[in-house]
Parts: structure tokens; C-alpha cells; sequence
């Protein structure tokens, strides 16, 4: 069995820095040969080129731009009415994908707009959703970049999020039906939502990495409730889950995006268990 490979969110991780090139070298550091990060877009393009460069570290994963955070936005992907700036921030994402090599961009859908019952905009935000990723798909095709979309709980996290489940996830990328747009597994997410995670894990696995390709989707990880060290207190078996994924030879990256209890340094004594870093 390939040892698995784990990368470091530096939007969760080493956040005792306050920029993202800083982070970059403190991964490295560490051991981490891949990092992902949620939105590097307040970050200098070049700073972040030379930091990849001095340390060689590669980044594996960046999400679409959020949209207005101040105006309680969180992606635009399934937003009615919103299509124009979902296709200008896929613009500023593969920017910063090709300045990076980075080849996996989180589509992020976005919430259920404030006022809006779910029910009510379920079938208008999807129907909008599988068309943006029908778009991002031909573009992200030409540039060799895989998309990705992620269920987000709804419980605890953000209970306006409109994609909250795999089951949801896999419907839409069924509709989609492009090899290029791929699952991404939070595994804090899913037991959340819906628990069963080894039958979901061996049911959804394969759209996540689709024969297991060279261009697989991603994986996260956390332990739950309070989404800290995968070995910190809490409901979840990390030994078994991540044994899991390494006997169904999951090819891809498992992201650490999780919060530190101390220091990031201090906490990533976990990891010794399943190897390096990432290779």
C-alpha cells in the first residue's frame, strides 16, 4: 500500500505568522511538502512565488474567492443572480492557480440567501450551481486543473451553507457529469451531517478519486466536535479512518485543516504515526 500523504492548511495552520509565504516556510519546516489555503487573494502574487520557490513546497488547493464576507457571502457558485461574479472570481482563482501550479480549485457554492427558505430555493440554486460548474469545468479543463466541490455542515458551521451533504454532493456531480470536477471529503463535515463513515467513505470514495486517476479530488480532516488534532478528544477514530483510506488506496492528498490546541508544532506529534508529512 502507497503511504498516504498529508498536507498542511495553512489557513488553519501556523497561523502563529501572520502571512501565508511565512507559512509556507514554517510548513516546510515541518516536514510538509504540499499546502492548501482557502483564499490567498489579500496576499502579494510574487511574494507567494518566491516562498514557493525558496522552499519548494507545493501547493495542492485554493478555494474561490468567498465573495463579500462583510455581506455574509461564502462562495457564489449555486447564488441566484450571482453568476457574473462567480465567473469573475474563478478569473482571480486561476490566476493565482497558474502563478502557483496549483491544480485543484475548491468551487465553492455559497449560502442560501438571508430571507430565503432552503426549500423553497433548493431546485433554482442547484439548477444555477450545475451550471457554473458546467463552465468552470470546460474552463479549468484547458488549463489541466481539476474543480472541486465540498459539503459543509450545516449544523454547526454554517446552517446557510446550501451543498451540506455527500449524498447532495454526488447528485449534483452526476448532473454535472464531467471527469474534471471531483468530490472533496471533510470528513469533520460528513460525520457531522451524516455519520455512517465507513459505508459513506466506501460508497463516495470513487468520485472523489474517479479511478483512482492521476488527478484525484482531496480529503480533509479534523476530529469533531471541536475540529482540533486528529487525535485530540472527541467522537472520531483516526487510526481506523485514515487505515481506511490507506487499504482502498486513496491516491490523494489529506489536507490538515484543523484548529491547533497549542501550537501548530506542538500538535502535529499525530502524524508520525502515518509517516511524512507528504511526499
Amino acid at each position: 500500500m502507497a503511504p498516504l500523504k498529508f498536507c498542511a492548511n495553512i489557513s488553519w495552520l501556523f497561523t502563529e505568522l501572520p502571512d501565508f509565504s511565512q507559512r509556507m516556510y514554517a510548513a516546510a519546516s515541518a516536514g510538509f511538502r504540499t499546502v492548501e489555503a482557502a483564499w490567498l487573494y489579500d496576499s502579494d502574487l510574487q511574494e507567494l512565488q518566491r516562498a514557493q520557490e525558496a522552499t519548494k513546497v507545493e501547493v495542492i488547493l485554493i478555494n474561490t474567492p468567498p465573495g463579500n464576507i462583510k455581506r455574509g457571502d461564502l462562495g457564489l457558485g449555486a447564488v441566484p443572480g450571482r453568476e457574473a461574479e462567480f465567473r469573475q472570481g474563478l478569473d482571480l482563482a486561476l490566476k493565482y492557480a497558474r502563478a502557483l501550479n496549483c491544480k485543484r480549485i475548491h468551487l465553492m457554492a455559497g449560502r442560501v440567501p438571508d430571507g430565503s427558505n432552503r426549500r423553497t430555493v433548493a431546485k433554482e440554486m442547484e439548477t444555477i450551481f450545475v451550471q457554473n460548474l458546467n463552465y468552470a469545468a470546460d474552463i479549468l479543463s484547458k488549463e489541466g486543473i481539476t474543480g472541486l466541490i465540498e459539503p459543509i455542515n450545516t449544523r454547526i458551521t454554517d446552517p446557510r451553507y446550501f451543498l451540506d451533504s455527500p449524498h447532495q454532493a454526488a447528485a449534483i456531480l452526476e448532473k454535472v457529469g464531467k471527469p474534471n470536477i471531483k468530490l472533496q471529503m471533510d470528513v469533520f463535515h460528513w460525520q457531522i451531517m451524516d455519520g455512517n463513515l465507513t459505508q459513506n467513505i466506501h460508497k463516495y470514495l470513487p468520485i472523489v478519486d474517479i479511478n483512482m486517476d492521476r488527478s484525484p479530488g482531496h480529503v480533509q480532516i479534523a476530529q469533531v466536535p471541536g475540529r482540533n488534532e486528529p487525535d485530540s478528544a472527541g467522537e472520531l477514530d483516526y487510526r481506523y479512518l485514515l487505515t481506511m483510506l490507506e487499504k482502498l488506496q486513496y491516491q490523494g492528498y489529506i489536507g490538515c485543516e484543523y484548529k491547533p490546541l497549542g501550537s501548530t508544532n506542538e500538535g502535529l506529534g499525530w502524524i508520525k504515526d502515518y509517516g511524512k508529512p507528504s511526499q
